[in-house]
């Protein structure tokens, strides 16, 4: 043994059974430059591999020979206290290992920005009032206050859903309080359009030289040079998406986090985490304040409020509906027949065209459509057989080209020329999924000399003017207006609520009250057309603008059924032999149920056929069942055994 000291480091390496830190002689030359949180090099297993080195230590309590570390290969601290227990945490919750974690957790090593001589960072000026809408909602004043007072307070904040409700100066408002305790802020949005709109409210309060941005979007240069400003303690104001839940922001005082339901939150690589998570984990071991906003309610931010985890921040019902536009059905109900006997079975009943016109008077109106394209869907006219490519069997789409409409597979893009049915003979075709560019083109032709955009697809626009235009978009490509939409139509609704999908009334009830938010409020005269079935639950809720009362009833029903949040699921999906050997090395909770295995739609990720196993347990032992699978993978992983696992805690989806 020497007496050399001992720094113990976290390796990239990605076998479960070897997911713990392994501690190295420093030798005497790198003393100084292996500190915690700094990159180096070390042999493991006869290679090279990458690591950080988590802490120092005067020993090591291995009992074994130690091998020296072989380099550091920056000396800049980039893997902070905070986040090496943020990341084991998040690694535990989800049956992951560190090094997936902290791979996406910290961004690669930019060298050039390193070394270079860092910009000087701001302190964020804090202005004696900030004007926003937190206050007009009941207990929104008290959490500002609190979290000026350093305290750390958790709600959930129900943003009544008008354009006159701006849920980002909302978000600013709580930054502010956070930056007045002497601490930081992390505001977290789904993708860069929220991220720029968020920017758009915030500079002008705290200064644009004082926040430091972080996404995927950016430059691996102006990244790494943002999160090494948060690394120093530079910059006490982030803003972010997915992976910004990691910043290793100091002093922490707020986290925020906007629109929780939206799937760009769940992270698709390993080990498959969901950022609301993520930051509930972080306020709890940092005690910091933690803020859910949102227009709809997830049933995980409903059963944290029943638990009184979260405390709710909402206007009070009569108020909330009188902010919001009105809603209107066209649908099947006796009332609307009687109004338009065809309002049932055509795609654009007369109320889509009143809605239009009168919202035309007023500036602009938006559509929305479920799906992006021109024909999404194909059948045959007389016997609704779908139609296939008689190559590969692919889905047949049409779409326009050079004003001609053209039928092509959606999965080898071959024309297809000459199409009849196999079943019935027929060459006629029919379209019961229609897309956003038929749409624009229909509705450019019942409004002729009306400006008509399509935002959709790879033409997504971020604004839009004032004036009277059409606005065809799809779910999360809807631009915002000046002044916001006089009014809008929701189109084609039974799409939404009746995909094979565990959320998908759920997420269909936020993609339209998302819309809601951009439509001018009620006392305003904005106005908001649904077509759909006027009794099914969701459209009722929203006619309500009830997203608590359907997301309670939404959980009841989930308790009722055993299904998440209200128990703890666990997905493996892999081969039928892994599987099996799976289920023969993990020592399972005693209440658990079993599901499967059942066989995974073929993929084309995958040449091998996959299976699914579908673990269930209450959630009283939820945290037993994710730890007996992360030792099964151990297992597994230490014996050498045949075919890979993926394992997801509470997936997001459940088809």
């Amino acid at each position: 043994m020497t007496d050399l000291p001992v720094a113990r480091c976290a390796l990239d390496v990605p076998l479960a059974h070897l997911d713990r830190f392994f501690d190295y002689e420093v030798p005497e030359a790198l003393a100084d430059q292996a500190v915690p949180g700094t990159r180096i090099r070390a042999r493991f297993a006869g290679r090279m591999v990458d690591g950080f080195v988590i802490e120092r230590l005067a020993s090591s309590d291995a009992g074994v020979k130690l091998a020296r570390l072989e380099k550091v290969v920056s000396a800049e601290p980039v893997l902070l206290p905070q986040q090496v227990e943020l990341v084991r945490a998040v690694a535990a919750h989800c049956a992951g290992s560190f090094s997936d974690v902290v791979r996406l957790a910290v961004p690669p090593r930019h060298a050039a920005t390193e070394k270079a001589n860092p910009k000087p960072w701001p302190e964020p000026t804090l202005p004696d009032d900030v004007e926003g809408p937190l206050p007009l909602h009941e207990h929104g004043t008290d959490f500002l206050d609190r979290v000026a007072a350093g305290e750390p307070v958790r709600a959930f904040w129900q943003v009544a859903p008008s354009a006159a409700v701006d849920p980002f100066q909302g978000l600013v408002q709580a930054c502010v309080a956070a930056l007045r305790a002497g601490k930081g802020a992390l505001l977290l949005v789904p993708d860069v359009k929220d991220l720029e709109a968020l920017q758009a409210r915030l500079v002008p309060v705290v200064g644009a030289g004082a926040i430091a941005l972080l996404h995927a979007e950016m430059g691996p240069s102006a990244r790494y040079r943002n999160y090494l400003a948060v690394a120093r303690g530079s910059a006490r104001v982030v803003i972010g998406t997915r992976a910004a839940a990691f910043a290793p922001v100091h002093d922490l005082g707020l986290v925020a986090l906007w629109d929780d339901g939206d799937d760009l939150w769940s992270e698709p690589r390993a080990p498959y985490f969901h950022v609301r998570d993520v930051a509930a984990i972080r306020a709890t071991q940092e005690r910091t304040a933690l803020l859910f906003a949102a227009r709809g309610r997830s049933a995980e931010a409903q059963q944290w409020v029943e638990r009184g985890w979260l405390a709710p921040i909402e206007m009070p019902t009569a108020v909330a509906r009188r902010t919001a536009p009105a809603v209107r059905v066209a649908g099947d109900s006796d009332q609307a027949l009687e109004r338009d006997p065809l309002a049932a079975s055509i795609r654009l009943p007369n109320l889509v065209f009143q809605t239009i016109r009168a919202g035309l008077a007023q500036g602009p109106v938006l559509v929305q459509v479920p799906r992006s394209g021109y024909l999404v869907t194909l059948s045959c006219q007389t016997c609704r057989t779908p139609v296939r490519c008689p190559h590969c069997q692919g889905p047949v789409q049409g779409r326009r080209s050079d004003g001609q409409r053209q039928l092509s597979c959606g999965w080898c893009g071959r024309l297809v020329v000459g199409w009849r049915c196999q079943t019935c003979g027929d060459d006629r075709l029919r379209a019961p999924v229609v897309g956003s560019v038929r749409t624009t083109e229909e509705l450019g032709r019942s409004f002729p000399g009306v400006s008509v955009v399509d935002s959709s697809g790879d033409h997504v626009r971020a604004r839009v003017a004032g004036e009277s235009a059409l606005v065809v978009a799809t779910p999360g490509a809807e631009p915002v207006a000046e002044l916001g939409y006089a009014a809008a139509v929701l189109l084609d609704t039974t799409m939404l609520l009746q995909r094979p999908d565990l959320r998908a009334s759920e997420e269909a009830l936020r993609r339209w009250l998302n819309v809601l938010g951009l439509v001018r409020g009620g006392d305003q005269g904005g106005t908001v057309a649904v077509v759909g079935p006027s009794e099914d639950r969701t459209i009722q809720a929203l006619v309500r603008v009830d997203p608590a009362g359907f997301a309670a009833r939404e959980l009841a029903d989930r308790r009722e059924a055993r299904l998440p949040p209200a128990v703890k699921f666990l997905t493996v999906e892999g081969s039928s032999e892994a599987l099996r050997d799976f289920v023969q090395v993990a020592e399972l909770p005693e209440v658990v149920d079993v599901l499967g295995p059942v066989p995974l739609p073929p993929s084309a990720a995958s040449e091998e056929p996959l299976d699914r196993l579908t673990l269930r347990t209450p959630l009283a032992s939820g945290r037993e069942l994710v730890r007996a699978a992360r030792a099964a993978l151990g297992v597994r992983s230490a014996k050498k055994s045949a075919g890979a696992l993926r394992v997801r805690v509470d997936p997001s989806r459940l088809a």
